[in-house]
């Protein structure tokens, strides 16, 4: 009786702190690039605007809106064009999953693999104020991953249709975007 006591007080309390929690932040919604652009774009903060748009990532939404997509989708046995597909838009897009309330007026679904793909949904840590701190930055909805090729390979694996040999310290090289280390 003691045990079934412990398992339902740990249940209630479990319960009651997620709430509170949950209650304590207003969950974060996506920006979009141009927002963490207008910062992630001078040389100080390592032009990390420019790299996006150079890489595939920028592209990766467009790819969709291809006759070879919706060929590969129809392969597949979907029934939507590619880029409305799930299969498709869950490596080649943001946002396509989210309640629409979390959409900011800026978010576009075409800027495809974004800031906010990786790093997770923006509103709560765009802020200069809270991203001059690390962990402010974490603790406000910044996602840093500690092992990006885990990350990376949950897209860039056998599972897509189109799936080529994926180096990973090769393909990082092409989109690594750290910030300059300043004196």
């Amino acid at each position: 009786m003691l045990g079934k006591l412990s398992i339902v007080s740990f249940l209630i309390v479990t319960i009651l702190v997620g709430y509170s929690y949950g209650q304590d932040k207003k969950a974060n919604s996506f920006v979009g690039v141009d927002a963490c652009g207008m910062c992630h774009k001078t040389d100080k903060q390592g032009k990390q605007l420019d790299i996006w748009k150079n890489s595939k990532h920028s592209q990766a939404f467009k790819t969709l809106q291809t006759e070879k997509a919706d060929t590969i989708a129809a392969e597949l046995g979907h029934k939507t064009p590619a880029a409305q597909t799930e299969a498709c838009l869950k490596c080649h897009a943001s946002g396509f999953d989210v309640d629409k309330a979390l959409l900011g007026e800026k978010f576009k679904i075409e800027d495809g693999v974004q800031c906010e793909t990786c790093h997770g949904a923006g509103s709560n840590y765009k802020s200069l104020k809270v991203m001059k701190n690390r962990q402010d930055a974490i603790a406000n909805g910044l996602v840093v991953h500690e092992k990006n090729d885990v990350f990376c390979t949950s897209c860039h694996n056998a599972e897509s249709p189109t799936h080529v040999d994926f180096k990973f310290d090769e393909m990082w090289e092409k989109i690594k975007h750290p910030t300059p280390k300043t004196n």
